[in-house]
């Protein structure tokens, strides 16, 4: 199994910036995914980034032009890189991976998570 790591998580003002990193231990199948997802209270946990392991990104509107997601393959390593943040950035941030094995079939891990409080 795949084991996730993150750091860089803390408290900021409006319109700071933090840097999240996500380090992976253990061997990743090729063909995978590896992003952020937040949980808010009130909220279900909602994507924020991801990428694949061919360097493609999604992000969430509400995140766009201010969240940059990268990855360095030779560290199994994701980060977020958080700028201009909001009050609503709020939220426990966690990493996930997803392995693609075989059609119909993937493998799936988390990170424990770690916190952003974006303070006004």
């Amino acid at each position: 199994q795949v084991q996730l790591v993150e750091s860089g998580g803390g408290l900021v003002q409006v319109g700071g910036s933090l840097r999240l990193s996500c380090a992976a231990s253990g061997s990743i199948f090729p063909v995978n995914t590896m992003g952020w997802y937040r949980s808010a209270p009130g909220k279900q946990r909602e994507l924020v980034a991801r990428i694949t392991n061919g360097g493609s990104t999604t992000y969430a509107d509400s995140v766009k032009g201010r969240f940059t997601i990268s990855r360095d393959n030779a560290k199994n390593t994701v980060f977020l890189q958080m700028n201009s943040l909001k009050a609503e950035d709020t939220g426990v941030y966690k990493c996930n991976v997803e392995e693609f094995v075989r059609p119909g079939v993937r493998r799936e891990d988390w990170g424990q998570g770690t916190q952003v409080t974006v303070s006004s």
